[in-house]
């Protein structure tokens, strides 16, 4: 059995990050991609992720960092620490993005993680595990599905085989992709220990900034259900047919939306229900639906409270069908189980948070994030800190230079609790 680290109980209050390096690095990998609003679009497994890719190891390695690569292409980038038997300490994200995302989601966790290193470096500090910092392989899904791939590889959650099987809309496969830009690694995913996992990350939502607060210690993210409802009725003229005798899927369907919502406020605080793709057919002016299809999103924080939600709405579309004579389909598309993040990672969050003055609260994630895999295989939490508006996934997502260096402050901190300072 490997042999953990002794905690750092005595860490100096005035460590700090260099917040104007961390800021000119996120500045400065935002402009591969860089789009005309301001945003980013590195799409995993392009040519542009590939040039991230290779400024964030140029990086690494100017910080003195060993840099492997796995066969899905997750990036790991190693500080030795005194005793290199530990398994060790790890901070990451991701650097693909949305087609219009911003320069944060995900770059932040990553970049962070590197200016821990490099503060490590001008401080002269040892640590007694290894740091590592690690950049997740296509987390956002919006080139190849499913979403969070590498770090559902390397925790098994994911088989790699089908991982390098998927294809993009142009039949590109993740397997041939990976080869083209010279990110298909040696190693096998997972064969990499991972002693603790801490990733830093904006909000993705409003509440951090409404509450005028600068960290959120994140307690774990919600478990989700995804479904897809088709209705069928029958289209008909909208002017002859009466009203008592239309089989209308629209207005079926209405009252099916709205009781997705009525059950996420039946269970709060974290319960949510949303309906987000419809698709109605023949969607013409004067034509009854005969047929809609729409999207259906459960969330709650807990596998009890979303199994409840489930049940409720499957009641809902049987009473529906007994109600309306229609055929009314319910099919799951998939589902994640609530993740509980590692009550000592929570409390080393919030204790650096403390100590360094920051305001706080615990609060869930409604997002899923690669920590989500890889708090299955090691002790993991999660640093928020505000993002303008709530607003991620879109060209305009920002924050605020102070926030982003307060975020990485309490990463330190963290990490060095979970590291220990060699004497």
């Amino acid at each position: 059995m490997t042999d953990s680290p002794a905690p750092a109980t005595h860490l100096a209050d005035n460590l700090r990050i260099n917040g104007a390096r961390l800021w000119d690095s996120l500045m400065e990998l935002a402009r591969i991609g860089a789009t005309p609003k301001g945003g980013v679009c590195r799409l995993a497994l392009t040519d542009l992720d590939k040039q991230g890719r290779e400024l964030l190891i140029q990086w690494g390695r100017e910080a003195g960092l060993g840099v492997t690569v796995d066969r899905i292409g997750n990036i790991f980038m190693r500080r030795e620490g005194r005793n290199p038997s530990l398994p060790p300490i790890v901070a990451g994200s991701h650097i693909d993005t949305q087609p219009t995302g911003g320069k944060f989601d995900g770059n932040y966790g990553v970049l962070a993680g590197l200016e821990v290193v490099r503060s490590l470096n001008d401080l002269g500090l040892q640590t007694e595990a290894p740091i590592e910092i690690a950049a997740w392989t296509n987390e956002e899904g919006s080139r190849f599905v499913p979403v969070m791939m590498g770090s559902g590889v390397f925790a098994g959650a994911v088989p790699l085989e089908h991982a390098l099987a998927a294809r993009d809309l142009d039949g590109k496969t993740v397997g041939d992709e990976l080869a083209r830009i010279g990110f298909a690694g040696d190693q096998t995913p997972g064969d990499h220990p991972i002693g603790a996992y801490f990733e830093a990350h904006i909000e993705q939502g409003p509440v951090l900034e409404d509450e005028g607060l600068t960290i959120g210690v994140v307690l774990g993210t919600l478990g989700v259900r995804w479904y897809d409802c088709t209705i069928t009725g029958m289209e008909a003229h909208a002017g002859p047919t009466p009203m008592n005798l239309r089989k209308d899927a629209l207005q079926v369907a209405t009252g099916i939306m709205q009781q997705v919502v009525a059950i996420a406020h039946r269970h709060p605080p974290h319960g949510r229900g949303t309906v987000g793709m419809v698709q109605v057919f023949p969607n013409s002016r004067n034509v009854i639906p005969g047929q809609v299809k729409f999207s259906i999103d459960l969330r709650n924080h807990t596998d009890a409270l979303l199994e409840t939600m489930a049940a409720d709405i499957e009641a809902v579309i049987q009473r529906a069908r007994s109600d309306s004579g229609l055929t009314i389909a319910l099919e799951p598309v998939s589902s994640y189980p609530a993740q509980p993040f590692h009550a000592e990672c929570i409390e080393q969050i919030e204790a650096a948070a403390k100590r360094l003055g920051h305001s706080h609260r615990r609060m869930i994630s409604g997002a899923g994030h690669d920590a989500v895999y890889t708090a299955r295989l090691a002790p993991t939490g999660m640093i928020f800190i505000p993002c303008k508006d709530g607003i991620s996934h879109n060209e305009i997502e920002d924050a605020l230079p102070e926030h982003v260096t307060a975020g990485a402050d309490v990463l330190l901190h963290a990490m060095l609790q979970r590291a220990g300072i060699a004497s």
